[in-house]
């Protein structure tokens, strides 16, 4: 269900057990894992969530989940899902770098990949994020991936989150 998958610096593999502390240390930096669901979770919450991609998603085969390499090291997670968010039917991406690994391109390449693999492999004629509008290394990263922003929905919290789309293009009529 979780395919490897590579870049030409990027090696996106499934969890092992023994990737679980730097996963819990990528969602429990703050510029980071704010930006991951509701925001910055205790220890304990990550350490359950990184076992439910065991038990609950690897398990049942709901979607593939990554843990992101960049020359051997874990540098982040990456995952392509259907949209948790009753206002979108269709499927996400979602992805996080460690700190450290800011700034070198991996960002892009990371979303050109997952954008790639759900047009490419699971046929997708959409492939959507859904951004914080505070978010702006993931919005300019998905602009240049030629996404486009559709609708702002206000949160409860009074933040805003954005929908941006990758659509294929669609080809001319045949015979044109």
């Amino acid at each position: 269900m979780t395919p490897e998958l590579r870049s030409e610096r990027l090696c996106l593999s499934a969890y092992a057990a023994a990737d679980e502390a730097d996963f819990v240390a990528l969602f429990q930096d703050e510029a980071v894992g704010r930006w991951f669901g509701d925001g910055v979770q205790s220890a304990a919450e990550d350490r359950a969530l990184f076992g439910r991609i065991f038990s609950l998603v690897y398990a049942e085969k709901r979607f593939p989940v990554w843990a992101v390499r960049y020359e051997g090291r874990y540098v982040g997670h990456a995952e392509i899902k259907p949209s948790p968010e009753s206002w979108l039917d269709g499927h996400e991406i979602v992805y996080g770098l460690t700190r450290e690994s800011w700034g070198l391109g991996l960002g892009t390449e990371l979303a050109r990949l997952l954008t790639a693999y759900g047009h490419e492999s699971l046929g997708l004629a959409e492939v959507h994020a859904t951004v914080d509008s505070e978010n702006t290394a993931s919005l300019s990263v998905l602009k240049r991936l030629g996404y486009t922003q559709g609708r702002a929905v206000p949160e409860a919290d009074g933040r805003t989150t954005l929908l941006l789309t990758s659509r294929l293009p669609v080809p001319p009529p045949a015979g044109g």
